[in-house]
């Protein structure tokens, strides 16, 4: 015989509950027992995972000839050693216990899914290996729960005795019978049973050493029992509870039923405990089944079948090994296969290595003897394959896999005694064809109860393994098709609100993984009766046995007891759980649609549970609820504050609850109130996604209708929450600045109302019933006016501006200053913009006034100076609210826009003399103009630099330049003469341009570069023209005179080089090289020597020769104007003619500027060559042949000049311009060439 392989102290490692690990842990080889018969090996493996037994005693070795008829002084005595095993005696045979997998799957939630294959009684797990070696009966009850079947035994005879009192099972006994034909009747047990009975259970109290007459045993055995185990000995056969992620000291104290479940997860409201689940189970007598009343809990392994079972057995310590199993024999009965089988299985499944078997005769003990586990296969008379073994429990997996498919249903598997056929029927289809019986299935509630116990322990490890959502979520609607909404309202409410917790609404912050672990610890200290059944065909079985007449009803067959012995004949091919396919649609609306579905399912089951009638009248979802969409004055502004002021009110300890019923006659503290908090929050987040994704559409219509019942929803919450937990806070921060949001878009699209009144006016049925829900609790009134479509711009602006002013309020107030930092800078942000937009409202409705007034004599208006304070306070609040979160961008815009309204107000002052005209620049006007320009400078100090936002920069930079331009401009063009000396106007004129031209970044690549390179040609165009006039007025001082003229020199030649790098300002070109020719031709005329006017005249020419540029880019302009023009001539085309037409309307080329310029450019032409004709023969030196030459040309082009038609098309006199400019070409090119570089 062979030996088992590991050391004593080994085998007990898993029994050890001091060196117990977690079941997720990977197990050592140590933990493993393996036992060799032969060639032959089976693997086992046991792990306690609970037990209420005291630590292991010694038994006591009794003395030959011990009569066990003789009561021993402490029988029938409790005895936590024994449990119930030591009281089986006449008359209390072990009851049947339909529902004890149920109480272990309610302790070991971890282990259901996936982890376990079977959980059962062990006396279970043995009949149905016994089932090709015995003839008795097996009727036992089989449930799938994910990829776990839970094994009951089904007493048929005890069920039918009690329905003929409670009327249950009527419908199977009716099916029973008809199925047999034949009535059924117990076999009554023999006296000689319950003799036996007794005798074993004061064999068991003598042997635990309680009695006098009992003798111990010796104590060199003790000494050997000591020296294998040491002290902890003691402790390795009964392991104390199991520890999962939650204390059990904590639990320990709190009975099995008592058990708090924690089902919502991601709730924010301050609930200690959720629901007392087990409450529900009070059916009758079956809540009695629900408890786990096992000694031990045991995960065992039997080579690749993992199973959950529970074990009754005692266990001594004594011997060489420090445990053992105790078994009293007749000495005159033989050993059979079926005992050796149970004795087998005990051992493996309790990991004890040795059997202590005591022999007796009519009660007279006669012997002890020793037997390893694994040479229990070997004794004489009882000879077994443990490969057999292994091989039926396999296939009777299999076969139960395969074939126990639907979750939530009932199967029986059924063999009748003598029979060698087992079948397998589904009680859930027969009882549902019974129509006038439905629900009379006893074990629908416990399933039901077990598969929303693994969906919500599943859900508290949804973060760490989110692939079991689709799991989950099949778990739970199974749930929900085996229950009755007016029975059990509570588990139905929260199986939908974990349906509606499964998905993720991501765009909200949810709290994951807080909730209580989910499986309840502790137990209460008890044995179930142990059965000894030697022969099972004999003790308890039918009266007949039978071959069915119709085996239709049947789920599946096995036709013969023996083929559960061949390997594998039943190789499971069904996947037990299907792969839940779980809907996430990646459409947010379809996700949010979805949980709104379940919540709304949740709220009708709690308000059906509801016993009290609510005031209002019944709801009635075909009739919408009115959204009173509303207009609003200007008053409406103050009572959007009154309302959003009453929120803070709310805000109070988070433990603080109502005191009496809500509206709709709930009870605070009950679970209908603790479910429609999570359901109301719920909903409200769902309602907030769907307007976030609204928003984002641009659907703001849709948008603000969902945000304003995520606010009504909100109301709900509050009208039955009492004081608001910070996180639900935190939540209704994030609601109002989407409000916000939505009144500001709405504010900025005002063109769409029409089509945003239709989306906010519609209304999906699940909406309207939602909504009558929550008018149960409340009226949903308190944020009406926040969410009304107004059609005043203002207004919106207004209610949008309140909505973050309360959001902020409240992340500003005690209970959440130090929770939402993060979200308060979003608010200060939002709080910042919308004070921007109101400022820049109030300051366009400035403007607009103002430009009414355009032309006439007006004086600033009362009306004006409100706006303009108005604008002026919204800015400088703006400017808070960035300056808190230090952003320095946001805060050089709102500067900046500072800067636009001193310039509005400036413009604003404007004086004018007459309809049209206006007159001195004023005071008021510089004023204003200097306070911009100290506005614009502080934005360029708040950047810093340009890197830090170019874009920014480079807009600021540009309105500085445009303000210094615009007040030099106004100083130049409406001198101020009458308070100023012209020398300090044109001071100030050349000072404001100079710094206007200093922000002319002329340098850095962007797409302002033209217009700077623009405004510099026109500030250099501008101070040569000052220039020019003042050397024209200058009289005496001829040393300012040179200096002026050498100062409009230099700005001219930069002005006509700036304009020249411009292909769109020809005409500004034009008119600085014509100023240019009439400062020389001025020049001139103060000029006495011929040759110093030869010299000024031939750099006049060489002047008007550069004007040649300018008329090619007008002869191109007017070229194209021309063919825009002729090309739409037909009437086929006529959009393109409109385009045309509006092209030509918008061109740049002023054509009336051009024939003013051609004007001067003529006569001046004329003038020049005519002087050069003139003065060439007065020289007093001969002319050279060149000379000679060049005078031809004057005199060739001068006469073409005059004979030129006057009334010609402009292009054509520009052509003309073009042809002569060009004969002069090959004198001038060199100079010309030179001041084009």
């Amino acid at each position: 015989m062979s030996e088992v392989n590991m050391s004593s102290q080994d085998k007990n490692t898993d029994l050890d509950t001091r060196h117990e690990e977690d079941q997720s842990s990977p197990a050592s080889e140590d933990n493993k027992q393996i036992i060799c018969l032969g060639n032959n090996e089976v693997k086992s493996r046991a792990v306690v995972k609970y037990s209420a037994a005291p630590p292991s005693s010694s038994y006591a070795l009794l003395q030959e000839k011990t009569d066990l008829k003789l009561p021993p002084a402490n029988w029938l005595r409790e005895n936590t050693q024994l449990g119930t095993a030591g009281t089986t005696i006449l008359g209390s045979s072990r009851k049947s216990k339909p529902f004890s997998s149920f109480g272990m799957a309610y302790d070991f939630l971890d282990c259901i899914g996936d982890d376990v294959d079977v959980v059962s009684d062990s006396e279970n797990i043995k009949k149905l290996l016994k089932i090709p070696y015995s003839k008795s009966h097996v009727s036992m009850a089989v449930h799938r729960v994910g990829g776990t079947l839970l094994l009951d035994e089904l007493d048929i005879q005890e069920l039918f005795m009690r329905s003929s009192q409670t009327g249950d099972w009527t419908w199977l006994k009716e099916f029973y019978q008809r199925l047999i034909d034949q009535k059924w009747q117990r076999k009554k047990k023999s006296k000689e049973h319950w003799n036996e009975k007794a005798i074993l259970s004061k064999f068991l109290y003598y042997s635990i050493n309680s009695d006098g007459t009992a003798v111990p045993v010796p104590s060199d055995t003790e000494q050997v029992a000591e020296e294998g185990c040491g002290t902890a000995a003691e402790g390795l056969s009964w392991p104390a509870t199991y520890n999962s992620s939650t204390t059990e000291s904590d639990e320990s104290a709190i009975p099995k039923q008592e058990q708090v479940d924690t089902y919502t997860l991601g709730h924010v409201s301050s609930v200690s405990k959720e629901q007392n689940l087990p409450t529900l189970f009070n059916e009758g007598e079956n809540s009695q089944g629900l408890r786990n009343d096992f000694v031990r809990n045991i995960l065992w392994t039997f080579e690749d079948i993992h199973m959950l079972v529970g074990s009754n057995m005692p266990i001594f310590g004594g011997g060489r090994y420090p445990a053992v199993s105790l078994r009293l024999r007749d000495n005159n009965k033989p050993i059979n296969v079926l005992t050796g089988i149970d004795y087998w299985l005990d051992n493996l499944m309790c990991n004890v290595p040795e059997l202590v078997m005591c022999f007796h005769v009519n009660g007279i003990v006669q012997k002890y003897e020793m037997i390893k586990t694994e040479d229990i296969p070997n004794l004489e008379n009882s000879t077994f394959s443990t490969r057999v073994v292994k091989d039926i429990a396999q296939n009777i997996l299999s076969f139960l896999k395969s074939n126990c498919t639907k979750e939530g249903h009932t199967y029986w598997l059924f063999k009748a005694s003598g029979s060698d056929i087992v079948k397998l029927y589904d009680l859930t289809t027969l009882c549902e064809e019974a129509a006038e019986e439905k629900c009379q299935n006893p074990f629908t509630l416990p399933v039901a109860v077990l598969l929303y116990k693994v969906a919500s322990n599943m859900m508290l490890k949804k973060s760490h393994n989110r692939k079991n959502y689709g799991t989950i979520r099949t778990l739970l609607l199974n749930c929900i098709k085996l229950l009755d909404e007016e029975r059990h309202p509570q588990i139905i409410a929260s199986a939908h609100y974990t349906l509606a917790e499964l998905f993720q609404l991501d765009d909200v912050s949810e709290d994951e993984g807080n909730g209580e672990s989910l499986r309840g610890g502790g137990s209460e200290d008890s044995y179930s009766d142990e059965e000894e059944e030697e022969e099972e065909d004999e003790s308890c079985s039918y009266s007949t046995s039978f071959e069915p007449q119709d085996d239709s009803k049947a789920v599946a067959i096995i036709k013969s007891v023996g083929e559960l012995s061949v390997p594998e004949k039943y190789k499971s091919t069904h996947q037990i759980r299907p792969n839940g396919a779980f809907p996430v649609s990646q459409d947010k609306e379809v996700k949010c649609r979805l949980v709104l579905s379940y919540i709304l399912k949740g709220l009708k089951a709690v308000d059906s549970s509801i016993k009290k009638e609510s005031d209002l009248p019944a709801a009635d979802p075909s009739t919408p609820i009115p959204l009173k969409y509303e207009e609003r004055s200007q008053n409406g502004a103050r009572d959007v504050e009154k309302e959003i002021a009453l929120l803070l009110d709310r805000v109070g300890p988070c433990n603080e609850e109502l005191k009496v019923p809500t509206r709709s006659g709930m009870l605070p503290g009950t679970w209908q109130h603790r479910m429609k908090l999570q359901l109301f929050l719920k909903a409200s987040k769902a309602y907030y996604v769907l307007s976030e994704a609204a928003t984002n559409l641009l659907k703001y219509g849709r948008a603000l209708r969902y945000i304003k019942l995520a606010l009504q929803c909100h109301d709900g919450y509050c009208s039955i929450g009492g004081g608001l937990h910070p996180q639900v806070l935190l939540f209704h921060c994030q609601c109002l600045s989407l409000c916000g949001d939505v009144q500001l878009m709405l504010a900025q699209n005002t063109s769409n109302r029409a089509a945003y009144l239709e989306e906010c006016n519609y209304q999906t049925k699940d909406d309207q019933e939602i909504l009558h829900c929550l008018h149960r609790e409340s009226s949903c009134q308190a944020f009406s006016m926040a969410t009304d479509l107004a059609s005043d711009p203002e207004y919106q602006l207004i209610v949008s501006c309140k909505c973050y002013e309360a959001a902020h309020d409240l992340l500003t107030s005690g209970v959440l200053k130090n929770l939402g930092q993060e979200q308060l800078g979003q608010v200060l942000k939002r709080l910042g913009n919308i004070r921007n937009e109101m400022g820049v409202f109030y300051m366009n409705q400035a403007a607009a006034m103002q430009a009414e007034k355009q032309g006439a004599r007006r004086s600033v208006c009362v009306a004006e100076q409100e706006l303009w304070k108005k604008s002026f306070s919204c800015f400088e609040k703006g400017m808070q609210d960035f300056n808190a979160i230090s952003d320095s961008v946001n805060t050089a815009l709102l500067l900046c826009n500072i800067g636009r309204l001193m310039r509005i107000c400036a413009q604003a002052h404007c004086v004018m003399t007459s309809e049209h005209n206006r007159g001195e620049f004023s005071p008021e006007e510089a004023l204003y103009y200097n306070k911009a320009i100290d506005y614009y400078q502080r934005a360029l100090k708040s950047l810093g630099c340009r890197e830090s936002h170019s874009a920014v920069w480079d807009s600021v930079n540009w309105e500085l330049s445009t303000t210094y331009f615009t007040l030099a401009t106004l100083l130049q063009d409406y001198a101020p003469l009458s308070r100023k000396a012209q020398e300090q106007i044109e001071r100030e004129v050349t000072e404001t341009m100079m710094k206007s031209l200093r922000y002319c970044d002329l340098q850095t690549e962007s797409a302002r570069q033209p217009l700077y390179q623009y405004r510099a040609a026109t500030i250099h165009h501008r101070l040569a023209s000052m220039y020019h006039s003042c050397y024209r007025n200058q009289v005496g001082d001829e040393c300012l005179r040179k200096q002026h003229r050498a100062l409009a020199e230099q700005h001219y030649s930069k002005a006509v080089r700036l304009f020249i790098g411009l292909s769109d300002a020809p005409c500004e070109l034009l008119r600085a090289l014509l100023e240019r020719v009439a400062f020389a031709e001025f020049t001139l005329a103060g000029q006495n020597s011929s040759a110093v006017k030869l010299k000024t005249l031939t750099g006049a020419l060489e002047i008007m020769c550069e004007t040649q540029h300018a008329f090619k880019l007008i002869h191109k302009e007017l070229l194209e104007q021309q063919e825009k023009m002729l090309t739409p001539a037909d009437s086929d085309r006529p959009e393109e003619l409109h385009e045309a037409s509006d092209s030509s309307s918008s061109s740049e080329l002023n054509t009336d500027e051009v024939v003013k310029l051609t004007g001067v450019f003529e006569p001046s032409f004329s003038f020049l060559l005519l002087q050069l004709i003139k003065l060439s023969p007065a020289s007093k030196r001969k002319l050279s042949g060149k000379e000679e030459e060049q005078v031809k040309i004057y005199k060739s082009v001068y006469s073409r000049l005059l004979r030129a038609e006057k009334s010609v098309p402009l292009i054509q006199r520009v052509s003309l311009f073009m042809e002569l400019l060009d004969q002069l070409k090959p004198s001038t090119g060199r100079d010309e060439a030179r001041s084009s570089s």
